[in-house]
């Protein structure tokens, strides 16, 4: 689908984002289908890019969204348009929510199954509500309210997606220090020296890299403009580098156009075949430069870099003489208390997942030793049967009768059946006479 700035204004984040260097000779094509196919992260991105799909099928919707500015998609205004649709776009839009109404029951009743919770008497609807980005109370249809909330449920929860991909980050550092220390506290003394000495040495061969030009900078377009673009420096031009760098050919750059431009920047840094880099802190680095892009550059905060805004910004005294860029070691991310905090935490994480795995082993064993007592039953069971059939035939032997089959019908014995097989004349010889036919009657 082609998505408008509005729609890439939804779309626009900073999860799995392409990082190699911009190929000009690449199809435009390519980079625009790579754009399209980014995550959102949003838990509900499927039904989100498809209502946008479903929508642009539209020729009424879709002349109103690509007019729209972005302060009319972000606060729902548009969705008023959604009565306009055609009667076809309103019955996928239809099947579009009760499929994910669907999902999320499933979703609901998966975490209460995990929780041990009884849901006999689950009231969807109540728990429904936890859900901001469709209309619980109507869950058939697709309404004017269900785009307005999906729209600013998105808008809300993609601006703080940035805030959480910085936490979760300072999480995998505490536990990467965590590690670290329990790791020495199993060394003797002699080889913990020897391995805190070496450690110690990566840190210090990391920061052994050239300087890193601010982003955004005159000084790191440029280098884009010479190493990336195969251009003379000397004749940098912004208006020209930002049409070279819209891959999408749309009139602005988004964040994943913006990241991408500097690639040049982190190789100086990170080499994911040195033992001393860690491609995580290369992608929290990337996501860094981008912040401090979008926070000199996007006047209306977007997430979306027009052509204006951006010459405008190489206007600042920023852009030619920019704050020498601190990378991410020159700074610590969290303190010693954060960090006792978070090892505590993980401390009791770990004794519940024990419970849990003791409890899951004690209910294993029951269930072994109730398979036991089955497997012992059903042998019983079986011998008993085995017995009485047994007892059976000889009590018929004892009486002269012939044997009982498997379900009490009578056995005939087969020798008798042979001779009759062998001998069929002598067996007819042995049938009764019938009674003489049409004699006379006397008086």
């Amino acid at each position: 689908m082609n998505l408008t700035p509005g729609w890439l204004l939804l779309l626009s984040v900073s999860a799995g984002v392409w990082s190699v260097p911009l190929d000009r000779n690449a199809d435009h094509r390519e980079a625009k289908a790579e754009e399209e196919n980014v995550d959102t992260g949003l838990y509900y991105d499927r039904y989100l890019r498809e209502v946008i799909e479903v929508l642009e099928t539209d020729p009424h919707f879709r002349e109103k969204l690509q007019t729209a500015n972005t302060e009319d998609i972000k606060n729902g205004r548009l969705s008023k348009e959604l009565d306009l649709v055609g009667h076809h776009v309103r019955t996928r839009l239809d099947e579009l929510k009760r499929q994910e109404v669907s999902r999320l029951r499933m979703l609901l009743k998966a975490k209460l199954d995990s929780t041990n919770t009884q849901s006999l008497q689950m009231d969807h609807a109540s728990l429904l509500k936890q859900f901001e980005h469709l209309d619980p109370h109507n869950q058939n249809t697709f309404e004017a309210k269900d785009l307005e909330l999906l729209i600013t449920t998105a808008t809300k929860d993609l601006e703080n997606y940035d805030a959480e991909r910085h936490e979760e980050f300072k999480r995998y550092e505490m536990l990467k220090e965590h590690e670290r220390r329990e790791y020495l506290k199993g060394l003797d003394q002699e080889k913990r020296e020897r391995e805190e000495k070496r450690m110690q040495e990566l840190k210090d061969k990391h920061r052994q890299h050239p300087k890193v030009n601010a982003p955004g900078s005159v000084a790191q377009l440029r280098e884009v403009w010479e190493e990336t673009d195969g251009l003379d420096p000397q004749e940098f031009n912004p208006k020209t580098f930002f049409k070279l760098h819209d891959t999408n050919e749309d009139g602005v750059l988004d964040e994943q156009e913006l990241e991408a431009l500097f690639t040049k920047e982190l190789e100086k840094v990170y080499n994911a075949k040195n033992e001393e880099d860690d491609m995580m802190e290369m992608e929290e680095e990337r996501l860094r430069m981008r912040e401090h892009v979008m926070k000199n550059v996007d006047a209306n905060e977007d997430r979306l870099v027009t052509l204006e805004e951006f010459l405008k910004s190489t206007e600042k005294k920023e852009f030619s003489n920019p704050k020498e860029w601190e990378t991410l070691e020159t700074s610590p991310l969290y303190t010693e208390e954060e960090l006792q905090r978070f090892e505590v935490d993980l401390r009791d994480r770990e004794e519940e997942l024990k419970r849990k795995a003791e409890n899951l082993r004690q209910q294993q064993e029951l269930l072994k030793e109730r398979g036991k007592a089955l497997e012992a039953q059903r042998r019983e069971y079986q011998q008993a049967v085995l017995e009485m059939s047994q007892r059976q035939k000889e009590q018929q032997a004892a009486d002269g009768q012939p044997p009982a089959g498997p379900n009490g019908e009578l056995q005939f014995q087969p020798a008798v059946q042979k001779v009759e097989a062998e001998h069929p004349a002598e067996a007819q010889n042995n049938l009764p006479a019938e009674p003489p036919q049409n004699l006379p009657i006397h008086t």
